[in-house]
């Protein structure tokens, strides 16, 4: 009897249960039906499409991260910088009107703190209106609903910029310990868009050369490299959909950026430094309009500086045109060089043969011919040719091309196709018309009338223009053995370390002239700064030879101030590097030698110093000084090395275990002391070269703003101090 029962209970349980399986089975069936209705149906795909509008934002575009550009070595010249811009999501599901009330006040003052670009009541303001902006959004979405209205009503509360500037990773990480702003982003609706911008470490140092980017990076190079290699720089965009998964705003990449190339120029920042500060002192003694260097090295093109300065308003310079292409300006006494070419070359002249100069007035054609020196009225009778090019005698030159050339001056222009002067050349900057383009007359040509007197004051540097480019080539061919090569910036294209294409110096000329013609060249050269206008220019460190120039500008149908430049190549017996300088309207007596020369000087003297190498034999320290050579504090290892070798004594040291030390003498021995290094603490780099204070600091992830030479004397942030990640410390060496 109970097993009966517990029989006839056990088929009502499974009844009961078979019959709720059959209903929860026929309700899954009823889903999986309408599911498949909505999908298969029209109404399938209006749902689906309202569902992509609420939660999915398409076809963003991904700017690619543009190539960096560096020095010949690896330094940065140029690098993409990621910024941010921050908005507010007032749609954002978690966001809620109380908590935004509670915490707006300190989040706005946070804010002004930061950012002062707003007080703290216009952050206010923003931050409400952005909320009040939603609710009026949410009112007219349902009064749609209510009269049947199928618009849609736009959500311009979804995408709120609250910071009027894109910011730094750094500043991006700080507000987002601020009130309300440290919620997860579904509750706070901060948005946060990435951009790529451009930064350069070295500051302005040749940023006429490099060239600037539009702000909106989608436009890509404005001007120099960064527009001349724009199509290698820029990489390809990418495609992202901004879609709302599980009530949080994500980026869903479809097709991915391709970043840029990166550019190796041959530019070296060292010698750009040396360039750039030599020109910019004599801009500044001289209250010049403007000026240009460039610094080439003779055997393989590379231009290792170029600076491009003008003088503003205020009276201070910046990188402003490009002038060491697009100065067309008739070049003045360098020029004569080239004459004196083409006369040796023709067999017109030897440097031995002479020509009466007198008072150095010369009449041709009813037009007076003057020397420098003219108003001296001193007769200096004969001149040889040699002697003529060393002191830039107008006289000397003009009768060399006139015995040459008068009866045929095609002749002459033919003797400068010869040498490659007129060539047309591309640069690695972009330029506008005839900028970067030699412009020289030929007897034939309607369009540019030759004169009767077009060719002596051809021969001297008049009626042409040659912007410092050409001249600079053409020097350095003379420092080369006659071969003529382009002067060029842009040395490799590297992607991912690997170099994707090389550039090398395009061979303009094989054979600029004669041997026996370039061996008397050179000499008159070396002439010009032991004996003739340059002689300021000479050095007791090293062997230099150039020419120097004073042209008059043309201005409206006559002349108003002076050009003055110098061009040569040191040292004189193995040219290394070959240099122009170019100054215009300097203030007081205009000259090439004293003036443009002088930043030759300066640049030739301090690049042969730094490449100089002294054995440690010649650097012994002589043991009847009373005081021992103040010694840079720094790394350890390599200034034990240093010190060993010349011969200084170290105390006793084996207590010192850090790589960092601090360096102080007395009389006899130096002590090394330890100096505390860690990445979250501000070094302390007083005393140290600029080499190891720049290490320590980047490595504790500061930048670093430099300025002075030797060791370091200040640093803005105080030692021992937290390190804040991105943080810019100056740091003054004297």
């Amino acid at each position: 009897m109970e097993q009966q029962q517990r029989k006839e209970n056990d088929e009502g349980i499974m009844g009961r249960y078979g019959l709720i399986v059959a209903i929860l089975l026929l309700f899954a069936g009823l889903i999986v039906f309408s599911a498949g209705k909505i999908i298969f149906s029209s109404e399938g795909k209006k749902w689906r499409e309202v569902g992509e509008k609420e939660a999915v934002i398409k076809d963003r575009v991904i700017l690619p991260n543009r190539g960096n550009i560096y020095t010949y070595d690896g330094k940065l010249l140029a690098a993409g910088e990621p910024l941010y811009g921050v908005y507010m999501d007032f749609w954002a599901d978690g966001m809620k009107k109380d908590t935004l009330y509670k915490y707006v006040e300190d989040l706005s003052k946070a804010l002004a703190k930061k950012f002062p670009g707003r007080s703290a009541n216009q952050y206010r303001n923003v931050i409400l209106n952005g909320w009040k902006l939603r609710e009026t959004e949410e009112r007219r979405m349902k009064d749609y609903q209510a009269r049947g209205i199928k618009k849609k009503v736009p959500l311009r509360s979804r995408y709120v910029r609250i910071i009027k500037e894109d910011i730094s990773y750094v500043d991006l990480k700080e507000i987002q310990t601020f009130p309300f702003f440290n919620q997860r982003s579904n509750k706070s609706g901060l948005v946060v868009e990435e951009k790529n911008a451009r930064k350069k470490p070295f500051g302005n140092l040749a940023t006429r050369t490099i060239g600037s980017v539009y702000k909106d990076l989608e436009k890509g190079g404005a001007s120099g490299l960064e527009l001349k290699y724009d199509s290698l720089l820029r990489g390809v965009p990418g495609v992202k959909n901004r879609q709302k998964i599980q009530g949080k705003w994500m980026d869903v990449v479809e097709i991915p950026a391709q970043d840029g190339y990166d550019l190796v120029t041959t530019l070296d920042a060292d010698i750009q430094e040396i360039t750039e500060r030599a020109l910019r002192e004599k801009l500044i003694e001289t209250e010049a309009e403007s000026g240009t260097a460039i610094v080439m090295e003779v055997k393989t093109g590379e231009i290792k500086a170029i600076s491009n300065l003008d003088r503003t308003s205020r009276g201070s310079y910046f990188e402003g045109n490009p002038n060491a292409f697009s100065y067309m300006n008739e070049p003045g006494s360098t020029f004569k060089t080239v004459t004196v070419m083409a006369a040796l070359d023709d067999g017109v002249v030897t440097p031995t043969d002479s020509f009466y100069v007198g008072n150095g007035l010369f009449q041709y054609k009813g037009k007076w011919v003057r020397d420098h020196y003219w108003r001296q009225g001193r007769d200096r009778g004969y001149l040889t040719v040699a002697e003529g090019l060393q002191i830039s005698s107008n006289v000397v030159i003009s009768k060399i091309a006139l015995k040459g050339y008068e009866n045929n001056p095609k002749k002459y222009v033919d003797a400068i196709d010869r040498i490659g002067l007129r060539k047309p050349l591309t640069w690695d900057v972009p330029l506008n018309g005839i900028e970067g383009t030699s412009v020289i007359r030929y007897p034939d040509d309607k369009s540019n009338y030759w004169s009767k007197t077009t060719l002596p004051w051809m021969s001297f540097g008049y009626e042409a223009q040659i912007p410092p480019i050409y001249m600079l080539m053409f020097y350095n061919g003379i420092a080369n053995g006659g071969k003529m090569i382009k002067p060029f910036i842009a040395k490799s294209v590297v992607k991912n370390g690997k170099i994707i294409k090389k550039f090398e110096a395009e061979v303009v000329n094989p054979k600029m002239c004669k041997d026996t013609t370039l061996v008397q060249i050179r000499e008159m050269l070396r002439g010009v700064i032991e004996n003739g206008t340059a002689k300021v220019v000479r050095s007791n460190y090293l062997s230099m030879a150039g020419k120097t120039g004073t042209a008059q500008i043309a201005s409206g149908g006559t002349y108003s101030g002076y050009y003055v430049s110098f061009c040569g190549y040191f040292p004189a017996d193995d040219p290394q590097y070959t240099c122009f300088v170019g100054i215009r309207r300097p203030k007081g007596a205009p000259s090439g030698g004293g003036q443009a020369g002088m930043v030759f000087k300066n640049i030739a003297e301090q690049i042969y110093t730094r490449n100089a190498r002294l054995f440690p034999e010649n650097c012994k320290v002589d043991s009847t000084v009373s005081k021992l050579p103040s010694i840079k504090n720094g790394n350890r290892s390599k200034s034990e090395t240093v010190m060993t070798a010349i011969g200084l004594k170290i105390a006793d040291n084996s207590k010192v275990s850090s790589n960092w030390v601090q360096i102080d003498s007395d009389s006899s021995v130096y002590q090394m002391r330890e100096l505390a290094v860690s990445e979250k603490i501000v070094p302390n780099v007083w005393g140290m070269g600029a080499r190891d204070a720049v290490y320590l600091l980047e490595k504790a992830g500061m930048r670093v703003n430099l300025t002075g030479e030797g060791k370091v004397v200040s640093q803005s942030l105080r030692p021992g101090s937290k390190v804040i990640k991105g943080t810019t410390i100056r740091i003054v060496l004297k």
